[in-house]
């Protein structure tokens, strides 16, 4: 990470990420030569279009190779220094990259001869690298490090395995040294490679650039019979010269998705080693294994190189990284099934979309995640030429040479072992991995399966209807959330659907009590990696989770295969009841009451988690690896805490002891009751969770007679069970995780109004960058439902309170879209009625009161007003308004002809949305109206885009996500795709329609450059416009779209509209556009990228203050979706999803579309009283164009 980079405004370092283009070349012969270097660098230029270049087009992300330690050309190049070489294998050389600054390098080169010293190393020498930085970029150059190569000499003879261990060692311990002492030169100092068979020549170069900057690569004696080369396509060009790939064993192309949980996990598991390979001292001296200032991709090769030194493979580490999809393959064979899950138990996935090539030198080879969602072809020549790339092409090869070719599949490994001089298959390679221990044999006899475990004879207490209401008061039930969230869960056995977007307030800022979980949220894929589909790629996708904890993970024997294997980490009671009473030698539960003090003293909350943590550590110390947090014991004296802070306690405790590893966490809480509460417990550490409170309601509901279902309650809990375990499917897949073991502690989240000390406490590594409630509040909000539950006038059948989340109502959650604030809209907009638009306005705008959105807490400085006659006029302001992207399909013909023709009229643009549009509206009408959208989306479906569609566009936008349900696909009702719809989207009538959450070709960032060039080529004039979503990292995806040549970025808030969207999406996902909108524009700045594109913001856009304050923020352009609408008649009774719409605005259905009253002129009026509102604003600041 650039320290330079820390603190700049919402810009956050390290969620850099990049994508790629690897290759490798080897000769199988083992010969080294100089042509097969030079063919590996042809291959690198020829991936130019996988890297990038930013600012300056001299300045790259990255490029450069790996390959076997030339000796012959470094005996030769240090005899003219002066020194001699030992033989090969007998030396090892670093590479060394120092700081230019004088003072710096004599202290890292002082260092660096005293741990030499240490370890065992005699310095024969150093060699300056000759470098040629004429071609280089300014930015490059700025921070250029000085490179050297020391020669290293062992004082005692070590054999060649124990000279690399050595080597490795030293490496690790002079780094820690060097950023222990001077942190100055964490940015710069580095060790690019250090042994006695590889050697890495690297930069933050282009691909052409290597070459000629490092001369060493052109000289005819630099010799190798492997090559491993990188360029990196970053979404940020901050300069990191060691960032650059390859790292010490790999090239990757692709991104880590679980990279947070897998350093946590790593971390405790790093307490716990004991290694025949390497003493207790020398590991002292290798840790920490990962760094938090390195990339994921450096990680990996972190944690890869330490199991490759120790007891495994390279390939049989691989096959622990990253595993193929085995869970749900009926043809692959129980040996092969067996490797993979007793594996489980030592390393969770590094989940994600990646291409791998690998050398140790010797072993060559590469490796495609289990969704192979990276590309990856080989082809092997007659004279043992081995080529691996990210695409065909990439050298030219005689047809008639080749005798081998093809596409790695996914999860699947291709080796060539140069010392046997041939390629070993995934077949053979995995049949000796997997068959070289026991591992069917242990887990035959060790480990359990939850299905087979005797149910217990402990039964709960049947619970009074009474009781049931007390406890859901506690645990902050609504009577909405029984009829909107459980109720439909359990009738129809899946997640509930809803429409329109969420126009309540942030949970920090609502004076409604909040579930803790409601301040999270979830995080997504867009362009830099996709997002999967649960449906279609269901196969590679697993819920299974482990129960019991292992240890030392350098140790393979039978102890490991003691586990309990879950189907799914959601439990019913019963399910339940055999873990938490389960007797067995291997196995010892332990409850843990999760409750506080209901006396309501300051501090009770959080000395309560602390004693919790204490407990649970010594509880794990004394061999408990089953440990039930379970908020059961709360009464008329003792709250509940919230299970999210119970869990993200313990499990950062047990990190920080490093003994997480040895336990596992099951929640038995009854604050539970939608998909996304689960997602945020599995995302904290939870393996296991017991949401008894939900079973109760159920057996309450059946009991009324409230669900449609006659089933018996076990069909009832199974139904809701499952429709739970697809939203956690759907939810792991928005970020591109396959399996619940890679979620579970990866924190895909960013946090939203919890203060510092609760998510350092519990949260610790997740993004917060807006502060808020700290333990006493969070108690407050526990203690206002204990109270309401326990004080005396709430006994017998006092009602839960009727929530108002969903639908406004009147004593319920406030709403930006109420009674009111409608009917002064639409009577503004029919009437044309300024004072009815200031009312309007000054209803939206009195948030400070309200305190409901982010800008609603924003105050403007007070500018030198300027005359309003000075300001821009109102047509220069409308140029730069949009309406949002809305289907034809999700709105009503009359609504969407409407949107377009009022646009029109206004010089503005309408959006098509992803439905297409009838061919009939390209020409205008006879008055000079036209239906014409001016921006064509093209989204992951495709759907109605053909040439003619794409040429008929002034703006064609690429919708990579959609703020209601980012991660998703677009979702079109069958009800709703009447034989009009089906026709425009080249579709079947009747067939619901949902959009796979990837583009089918869209799986990096340099993807999308492709389409965007595709794109222009269908249409010259048209701009390209890429759909974002604001999140934590929206401004480092941008960068990278700006550097795929997109002329505008739309930044999309979390409260966006939709036709039909999951419940939990609309809630939980995404982030408010004021975020990502001030990050975005940062970050482009300072890449200096910010003038390659125009920002354009929507979501909740309802005043001209709130365009006041996107501009201010960076944005130029600005969308209304909702708004419009409601000037055309739009009540927002948010039944899109039913084909249901009163007023005609969202159906299809040819008897309600009669009832559709709009106009365009209303929508005219309105977008006329906006810019004018907005003009006012910038009168009173004193601003007179909105690019001032």
């Amino acid at each position: 990470m650039d320290e330079s980079c820390q603190g700049r405004g919402l810009y956050t370092p390290s969620l850099e990420i990049d994508s790629c283009g690897t290759g490798l070349i080897a000769n199988l012969s083992g010969e080294p030569t100089h042509q097969l270097v030079e063919d590996a660098l042809f291959m690198l230029f020829n991936m130019e279009h996988r890297g990038a270049c930013g600012c300056e087009p001299n300045t790259g992300d990255g490029a450069g190779i790996m390959v076997q330690l030339p000796h012959d050309f470094l005996e030769t190049k240090c005899a003219e220094l002066g020194f001699k070489l030992p033989a090969f294998g007998q030396y090892g050389v670093g590479m060394v990259f120092f700081p230019k600054d004088a003072d710096l390098k004599v202290k890292s080169r002082g260092l660096l001869e005293k741990s030499a010293a240490k370890l065992g190393f005699e310095v024969i020498g150093y060699r300056a690298v000759p470098t040629d930085n004429d071609l280089i970029g300014e930015t490059a150059r700025s921070t250029e490090p000085d490179m050297e190569q020391v020669f290293l000499k062992p004082v005692n003879d070590l054999d060649r395995e124990s000279l690399e261990r050595r080597l490795y060692i030293f490496r690790k311990y002079l780094t820690h040294e060097v950023y222990g002492q001077y942190p100055a030169a964490k940015d710069i100092f580095y060790l690019a490679s250090c042994s006695y068979k590889t050697i890495v020549y690297k930069g933050q170069l282009t691909t052409w650039q290597l070459r000629p900057y490092y001369p060493d690569l052109q000289d005819p004696g630099f010799k190798s019979a492997v090559a491993l080369v990188h360029s990196r396509f970053s979404t940020n060009t901050v300069p990191k010269w060691k960032l650059a790939q390859p790292f010490r064993y790999i090239a990757h192309n692709g991104e880590i998705n679980t990279i947070t949980g897998n350093l946590n996990w790593w971390r405790s598991k790093e307490k716990q080693l004991v290694s025949k390979r390497f003493s207790q001292e020398e590991l002292a001296l290798l840790k920490p294994i990962c760094g938090d200032k390195l990339s994921d991709s450096g990680n990996f090769d972190n944690v890869l190189e330490f199991l490759a030194f120790n007891e495994y493979s390279l390939p049989h580490a691989l096959m622990m990284m990253i595993p193929e999809a085995w869970e749900h393959d009926d043809h692959m064979e129980d040996w092969k099934k067996a490797f993979y899950l007793y594996h489980k138990t030592i390393m969770e996935p590094w989940d994600g979309p990646a291409s791998i090539c690998f050398t140790d030198g010797i072993l060559v080879g590469a490796t495609l995640d289990r969704n192979g969602l990276r590309p990856s072809r080989y082809l092997l020549t007659d004279d043992n030429v081995l080529i691996v790339a990210s695409e065909a092409g990439v050298l030219p090869v005689d047809p008639a040479k080749v005798v081998m070719k093809g596409r790695l599949q996914p999860g699947k490994i291709l080796i060539a072992d140069l010392e046997q001089h041939r390629i070993i298959g995934d077949e053979e390679l995995k049949s000796t991995i997997c068959r070289r221990l026991p591992y069917k044999d242990w887990l035959d006899s060790n480990c359990l399966k939850l299905a087979n475990l005797p149910a217990s004879e402990e039964k709960n207490a049947a619970t009074a209807p009474e009781d049931l209401i007390t406890r859901q008061q506690l645990h902050g039930f609504t009577r909405e959330d029984i009829k909107v969230l459980i109720q439909p869960t359990v009738n129809d056995a899946a997640e509930p659907v809803g429409s329109m977007g969420a126009d309540t307030p942030l949970a920090v800022l609502s004076h409604k009590s909040q579930h803790l979980s409601n301040y999270f949220k979830q995080l997504f894929a867009q362009v830099t990696n996709p997002p999967i589909d649960p449906i279609r790629e269901r196969p590679v996708m697993s819920l299974h989770a482990m129960l019991g904890g292992a240890a030392n993970i350098l140790k393979s024997d039978a102890d490991r295969a003691k586990f309990i294997l879950l189907e799914s980490p959601v439990l019913d009671n019963e399910s339940f009841r055999k873990i938490k009473y389960i007797h067995h030698p291997d196995f010892k539960s332990e409850v843990i009451d999760t409750v506080f003090p209901a006396d309501g003293q300051p501090g009770n909350l959080k000395n309560a988690l602390e004693a919790i943590c204490r407990k649970a550590g010594q509880l794990t110390e004394s061999g408990h690896n089953i440990l039930i947090l379970s908020d059961r014991a709360a009464n008329a004296g003792l709250a509940p805490i919230p299970s999210l802070l119970a869990v993200g306690a313990v499990h950062h405790y047990l990190v920080r002891e490093g003994i997480r590893s040895q336990t596992s966490l099951v929640v038995e809480a009854g604050d539970i009751r939608e998909a996304h509460h689960f997602a945020v417990l599995a995302g904290y550490g939870a393996s296991a969770i017991n949401p008894y409170l939900i079973y109760e309601t159920i057996d309450g509901l059946k009991a009324d007679q409230k669900l449609k279902s006659d089933e018996k309650p076990e069909k009832l809990y199974y139904g809701y069970n499952k429709a739970i375990g697809k939203a956690l499917l759907k939810i792991m897949s928005k970020i591109g995780i396959s399996t619940f073991q890679s979620y579970q502690g990866a924190q895909i989240f960013e946090v939203l109004g919890l203060a510092k000390e609760v998510v350092d406490l519990c949260f610790n590594d997740t993004v917060s960058r807006i502060g808020g409630m700290d333990f006493d509040g969070i108690a407050k909000e526990v203690l206002s439902r204990h109270q309401g539950a326990f004080a005396p006038e709430s006994t017998g059948a006092n009602l839960l309170d009727e929530g108002g989340v969903y639908q406004w109502k009147r004593k319920g959650e406030a709403h930006l879209f109420n009674p009111q604030s409608i009917h002064w809209l639409q009577y503004a907009s029919r009437k044309n009625d300024p004072e009815a638009y200031q009312k309007y306005a000054q209803l939206i705008n009195d948030q400070n009161r309200q305190a409901m959105t982010l800008r609603g807490l924003l105050e403007f400085e007070k500018g030198n007003p300027v005359p309003i006659e000075e300001v821009e006029p109102v047509e220069n302001i409308l140029r730069r308004f949009v309406t949002g992207a809305m289907s034809f399909g999700s709105i009503s013909h009359e609504a969407h002809t409407t949107l377009a023709i009022a646009m029109n009229r206004l010089g503005a643009k309408s959006n098509s949305g992803e439905g297409g549009e009838d061919e009939i509206r390209f020409e205008p009408k006879p008055n000079g109206d036209w239906e014409r959208s001016a921006t064509k989306q093209v989204a992951s479906g495709r759907f109605g885009v053909t040439s003619y569609y794409l040429a008929n566009a002034d703006e064609l936008q690429i919708k990579m996500a959609q703020g209601a349900k980012p991660g998703e696909g677009g979702q079109l009702p069958g009800r709703k795709v009447y034989p009009w719809i089906a026709k425009t989207r080249h579709s079947t009538p009747g067939v619901g329609l949902i959009s796979p959450p990837p583009h089918h070709d869209i799986y990096s960032i340099e993807d999308l450059a492709e389409l965007i060039h595709d794109l222009k080529n269908a249409n010259h004039y048209a701009r390209i416009n890429v759909k974002l979503v604001s999140e934590v990292g929206v401004g480092t995806v941008a960068a990278g779209v700006a550097k795929g040549h997109a002329d505008v970025i739309l930044i999309s808030g979390h409260d966006g509209g939709t036709g039909a969207s999951p419940q939990t999406s609309i809630k939980h996902a995404g982030l408010p556009w004021e975020l990502g909108v001030a990050e975005t524009h940062q970050t482009l700045v300072l890449n200096d990228l910010r003038s390659r594109v125009v920002v354009e913001t929507d979501g909740q856009l309802k005043t001209g203050r709130d365009v006041v304050i996107a501009t201010l923020l960076g944005a130029e352009e600005f969308g209304f979706a909702t708004s419009p609408l409601v000037a055309l008649g739009c009540i927002m009774m948010r039944v899109c999803h039913l084909d249901t719409c009163p007023v005609g605005v969202a159906t299809q259905n040819p008897e309600l579309r009669k009832k559709f009253t709009g106009d365009p002129q209303h929508v005219v009026n309105f977008m006329y009283m906006m810019a004018q509102d907005m003009r006012e604003w910038m009168a009173k600041l004193g601003f007179r164009t909105i690019n001032e």
